[in-house]
């Protein structure tokens, strides 16, 4: 860790106490640069969209592994980096007749910090991008089943009706006679985008186990490619600097590289999730995003 320092702007506010650094991917430099240099009263800093993104995982000869997209070199926001999958909330998600299983929006909202309706948003959020990056629905006839097969041709109808926002997780639920299994979502990170990106969002990070009988598939146009990786394998190819990893899923990777029983951690959630900010600084001739650390953390 680097030694204790604060950053006194009127903008970005003061971040002492514990922080880890983290470089500052090349992709984002120039941006990040010249938004420091802009006079702070200047600067513009957009207010962060809601989102959920998701960690799939599944047991490996090793231990856990974790399905990942590299990001499509045009995206605007994380062109080449490796994500979960997730995105923005949508208003459709904002459903309040979604059939449930599993902990209500009320639980839900204690566990993520928000109202209650909120909380049904980030949930519906996270199952509904699964569905449409990668076709896992975490889903069931009941509170104890879960949706097994897929490879109906039906399946992928109902995707592109998501897709197209011709129809809501809601009523695909509904009309397919199905639950949300909420139970399946393990929350495990929040963190919000830096204040200099011009693309921000708030972002709950749920992991996942893969639903026995589903498979995982590169369905989205938003990633070049998708992988089931080791973490300790991902982590090495972002010290090589084959792969990109932003802070927060650079944390959940090392977190997983930890990982000896799935079940057991994907059961043991944490019972607070505190929002973790980074902050744009630089030292030493280089840019870092740092990363305020809990106390139990620091």
């Amino acid at each position: 860790m680097d030694e204790q320092l604060t950053v006194p702007d009127p903008v970005l506010g003061v971040v002492p106490g514990p922080h880890r650094d983290f470089r500052m991917p090349s992709v984002v430099e120039e941006h990040t640069r010249a938004w420091l240099l802009t006079p702070p009263a200047e600067r513009t800093v957009p207010d962060p969209r809601p989102s959920s993104t998701v960690m799939l995982l599944r047991d490996g000869s090793g231990g856990p592994e974790v399905f990942v997209l590299r990001r499509a070199s045009s995206m605007a926001f994380a062109p080449g980096m490796v994500a979960f999958p997730g995105g923005g909330v949508d208003p459709r998600d904002a459903d309040p007749d979604v059939p449930w299983a599993g902990p209500r929006p009320t639980e839900w909202a204690r566990r993520l910090g928000a109202d209650e309706a909120v909380a049904r948003e980030l949930v519906i959020a996270a199952a509904r991008e699964v569905f449409e990056e990668c076709g896992v629905l975490l889903a069931g006839p009941s509170d104890r089943e879960v949706v097994a097969d897929l490879g109906d041709p039906s399946w992928e109808t109902e995707r592109q009706r998501l897709l197209d926002r011709r129809q809501s997780l809601g009523e695909l639920l509904t009309r397919r006679g199905l639950v949300l299994r909420s139970d399946l979502l393990s929350l495990r990170a929040h963190w919000r985008t830096p204040v200099c990106e011009p693309r921000r969002y708030d972002t709950r990070f749920f992991a996942a186990r893969l639903p026995q009988g589903q498979r995982a598939l590169h369905l989205t146009t938003e990633a070049e490619r998708v992988d089931w990786a080791v973490p300790d394998e991902l982590l090495a190819a972002q010290t090589e600097g084959t792969e990109i990893l932003l802070p927060p899923t650079q944390v959940m990777v090392e977190e997983l590289a930890l990982v000896e029983d799935l079940d057991a951690w994907l059961a043991a959630a944490p019972s607070a999730v505190p929002a973790v900010q980074p902050w744009p600084v630089e030292h030493d001739g280089a840019l870092w995003m740092r990363c305020p650390l809990g106390p139990e953390e620091g």
